[in-house]
């Protein structure tokens, strides 16, 4: 049995979308490695003006395999690869020679992109892959859009967490056993989950409405972003994140006119149906009690006119304007130091962007190897303790 190493990267989701790399042949294992071990071993072994999280990513599959949990002759490590600007396009072929100087020259590097990059090593997408990720996806979602519009309100402490872990352990089966994964199989188990995150005894709290937006690392990876989410929840705030199915939406957008023939066909038919289903999905949530933001085309056209999609491009500016718009008048733009498609198109379009939405505030932290937790948390705080 061969055993896939998946670096984090999206914390909600990755304990179901794991399932789909799952085969009768192979198992998968979400990482879990964290802490400054973790960067500081990838600091030894990766230049530090490199992108934050090619350090971590290192550091963790480091890590792993010199812990003797893997044997490294049936190990291999899953790399995704945006497949543009983005440096991570550039981290299998980075990574190998650290892996060979440091003794796993047999463990293999599987590339997940839609470019065509490293074809020597891409990992197949086979349509049960396929099937699995997209409802993984989505009830990933959901789970993350409920639990965090549950807890901060929620009576008993703890309880919204041990609903979610119900309900990952819940849906962990049903991909495991391919149940519930047609459109209205998903659907329904949306409505489910939407219902019972609506039945947690609430308390009548205020909480600051603050969201969370920027490169995919520093949104969802809380070894990235230094456990963000735990840390505003703690200093009372009501936490948006918007939803991968969106995100994923976009990457088709603008990235499939570059992508290889069959992977166009593919992608386009995907994202028509994509784009239908996240309606549906969207309805269910809302008519559950439940708020979430605008479906892909409308979001896209909060954006302010640009032609970048590199790194999260103008989707940043577009989550921004969606969230003031639902009632998140302050915004995080969390980017990793050294993303350089990051600086400069998030950090270019900040000060226009709070011109174009005066009645909030928009402000930028970067997290860094460099950077110390007291830095940036003072300017989290420096956004918090504003007035609007």
């Amino acid at each position: 049995m061969e055993t896939l190493l998946i670096p984090a990267l999206l914390d909600r989701h990755w304990p179901l979308l794991r399932w789909a790399f799952e085969t009768g042949k192979r198992h998968a294992v979400v990482l879990d490695e964290e802490g400054t071990a973790v960067e500081e071993l990838g600091l030894r072994h990766m230049h530090n003006d490199l992108c934050y999280p090619f350090l971590l990513i290192t550091g963790q599959v480091l890590a792993a395999l010199r812990s003797g949990r893997y044997d490294p002759e049936s190990t291999s490590v899953l790399i995704s690869q945006a497949a543009d600007g983005c440096r991570g396009s550039c981290l299998i072929r980075l990574l190998r020679p650290v892996l060979n100087r440091e003794g796993f020259s047999q463990v293999k590097l599987l590339s997940l992109n839609a470019g065509g990059l490293e074809s020597g090593c891409a990992l197949g997408v086979t349509p049960a892959l396929a099937l699995r990720a997209v409802a993984a996806a989505f009830w990933g979602d959901a789970l993350m859009l409920l639990e965090n519009q549950t807890r901060p309100y929620e009576a008993h402490r703890g309880e919204t967490d041990r609903l979610a872990a119900g309900w990952r352990i819940l849906l962990s089966k049903d991909l495991q056993k391919y149940r519930h994964l047609s459109p209205w199989g998903m659907l329904r188990r949306c409505r489910e989950m939407a219902a019972d995150f609506r039945a947690v005894p609430r308390e009548a709290r205020e909480a600051q409405k603050t969201a969370v937006v920027g490169e995919l690392y520093t949104k969802y990876c809380g070894l990235g972003n230094w456990n963000l989410q735990a840390y505003l929840e703690g200093q009372g705030c009501e936490v948006g994140v918007n939803g991968l199915t969106w995100y994923a939406l976009y990457y088709m957008d603008t990235h499939l006119g570059e992508s290889p023939l069959l992977v166009r066909w593919v992608g386009r038919a995907l994202m028509s149906w994509a784009l239908s289903f996240q309606k549906a999905f969207i309805k269910a949530l809302r008519k559950g009690g439940f708020s979430t933001l605008p479906p892909y085309p409308e979001l896209r056209a909060l954006a302010l006119p640009s032609g970048c999609a590199l790194g999260c491009g103008w989707l940043l500016s577009a989550e921004a304007a969606a969230w003031v718009r639902a009632g998140y008048k302050k915004v995080l733009a969390a980017m990793p130091f050294g993303c350089l498609p990051g600086h400069i198109y998030a950090r270019g379009i900040y000060a226009r962007l709070q011109r174009e939405l005066p009645e909030g505030v928009i402000v930028g932290v970067d997290y860094d190897a460099s950077t110390r937790e007291g830095t940036v948390k003072s300017r989290i705080r420096m956004l918090l303790d504003m007035e609007i």
